[in-house]
């Protein structure tokens, strides 16, 4: 912009100049004519009362600044020596002043008719003298002009800058809240559109603050609402008379409590940013299978695991992991038949991470599926999301099934299997 309006100045400064210079070096050539021109009419005028007496001629012709002829009736030439122009011969013939252009210069003759015949005066006018100061006119002239474009340019740098800085300003402030920095807070300055942009920016921070706080609060009350159910729940699991029972159901509700309390703090984190989060995706995807591995045998499944032995750390917080994990499978439970089979296998992933896969023998995904929101079965339509989240390359597809694949990114300066 900064440029751009630089530019704009000078073509106008520029297209200006030539508007007032052009027609002003043009008066000024014409100007130094008419001068050399008027310079000559002068001389001649001064000569022509002094045509009836020779010797006054010569005095008069020899003291002028410019070259002169007189030609006398008898022939004779006084002052210059020249010989008689067509001009000369017109003049004398017919008695009239001329003004003749004979390519190089201008000629003004004057006849003065006396007793004795025709006495015509002649003069000369030089290019040289129709042209004399006109460049040194004109260079001054082109010094002017670049001289106030100079000027133009850093009027209208400086009128720029002071136009930029504010709206630089606004662009940093921007950015400042697009990174979840939400007491970023733009200064009033500039112009008076820049500073309502300004207060408009201000106070758009100041409302998605306000909003975020209370929906941070909303969330936060979450733990409330769900506290009496999840304790009805484990007192229900408590009362169960088969111990295995009882110890799968409580350690689901720890599980339910757990996410919750994960999501609150998420919520409340008041930069709205995670910190760096490193998890080992082997024990944990071994602690949810195992889980779902109970499940699995109650409903007919045959599910199959393939996991290494050595930890696979991944830039991944555990219970994001884990609820990536448990969505796919919840998903694998809510929308296939009893007795569908389905694999997790984990592997390492080329450069770091790992690379998790979900597979079952389902009916496959609907054309929706990658659609957040979107479900045919009756659910929020989430569960996809949850494990896209986590992932730095999620691939869906359904070849004899449904086969969900997650890569999960590596943690920095650590080698998978710990090596």
């Amino acid at each position: 912009m900064r440029a751009r309006l630089t530019l704009l100045v000078a073509a106008t400064t520029v297209l200006v100049l030539l508007a007032f210079l052009v027609p002003m070096a043009l008066l000024v050539r014409q100007v130094a004519a008419d001068r050399a021109l008027s310079r000559a009419d002068d001389v001649v005028r001064t000569i022509v009362p002094l045509a009836g007496d020779p010797d006054a001629l010569r005095l008069a012709v020899a003291v002028q600044p410019v070259p002169v002829s007189v030609f006398l009736p008898d022939g004779r030439v006084l002052g210059t020596p020249a010989t008689p122009t067509p001009a000369v011969r017109l003049a004398a013939l017919r008695g009239q002043a001329l003004t003749v252009d004979t390519g190089d210069a201008q000629e003004l003759v004057v006849p003065v008719v006396g007793a004795s015949g025709t006495t015509v005066v002649r003069t000369v006018v030089t290019d040289a003298s129709l042209t004399s100061g006109v460049h040194r006119a004109w260079l001054t002239l082109l010094g002017l002009g670049l001289a106030l474009v100079l000027i133009g340019l850093l009027v209208a740098d400086r009128l720029a800058r002071a136009l930029i800085a504010p709206i630089t300003s606004l662009s940093e402030v921007s950015h400042r809240l697009a990174s979840a920095d939400l007491t970023a807070r733009a200064a009033p300055t500039g112009p008076r559109e820049v500073r309502e942009v300004a207060g408009a920016l201000n106070h758009l921070a100041g409302r998605i603050q306000d909003l975020l706080a209370a929906e941070r609060e909303r969330v936060a009350d979450l733990s409330h609402r769900l506290r009496t159910p999840l304790t009805a729940l484990r007192l229900e699991a408590e009362s169960l008379r088969d111990p295995d029972e009882a110890a799968r159901v409580s350690a689901a509700a720890d599980g339910v409590a757990r996410a919750v309390t994960a999501a609150i703090r998420q919520a409340r984190r008041l930069d709205g940013v995670s910190p760096p989060a490193v998890s080992d995706a082997v024990a944990v995807v071994a602690d949810r299978a195992a889980f779902w591995a109970v499940l699995a045998e109650d409903t007919g499944r045959v599910m199959t695991q393939d996991l290494p032995s050595a930890p696979l750390p991944v830039a991944v917080a555990a219970d994001d992991l884990a609820a990536a994990l448990d969505a796919l499978l919840g998903n694998v439970f809510a929308h296939t038949p009893d007795g569908t089979a389905l694999s997790v296998s984990l592997s390492a992933r080329p450069g770091g991470g790992a690379v998790l896969v979900v597979a079952d023998a389902g009916p496959g995904f609907p054309s929706s599926a990658a659609t957040r929101g979107a479900s045919s079965g009756g659910s929020t339509g989430l569960g996809l999301d949850i494990a896209r989240q986590v992932a730095v390359a999620f691939e869906i597809s359904t070849s004899g099934g449904a086969v969900v694949r997650l890569e999960l990114a590596g943690v920095t300066g650590v080698n998978p299997g710990g090596k």
